[in-house]
């Protein structure tokens, strides 16, 4: 598995994901929830959100390396504006 460049950055995110994956589970069961409408007008739950904010998140990161370049710190500044957002409104 060389091919594959694990590095240290590469291991924080998957366990980053797991970490949240797992918050959100013991969430969903200690806190059940019912699903609520937003701006977008579709029922959704913290899963759903987290789901609309990790893919906005990795379009966000691929529209930044193609426009700006390697400055991915801000990239992550306006991801986390973006997470902010969707759990507020969505």
């Amino acid at each position: 598995m060389d091919w594959m460049a694990w590095t240290w950055p590469t291991a924080i995110f998957f366990l980053s994901i797991a970490g949240l994956l797992i918050i959100f589970s013991i969430l969903a069961i200690k806190f059940p929830e019912t699903p609520r409408t937003g701006i977008l007008r579709i029922e959704t739950t913290r899963g759903d959100r987290l789901f609309i904010t990790l893919l906005g998140s990795a379009f966000i990161n691929l529209g930044w390396l193609g426009i700006v370049g390697a400055h991915q710190p801000y990239a992550l500044l306006v991801c986390l504006i973006y997470a902010f957002a969707v759990f507020r409104w969505v």
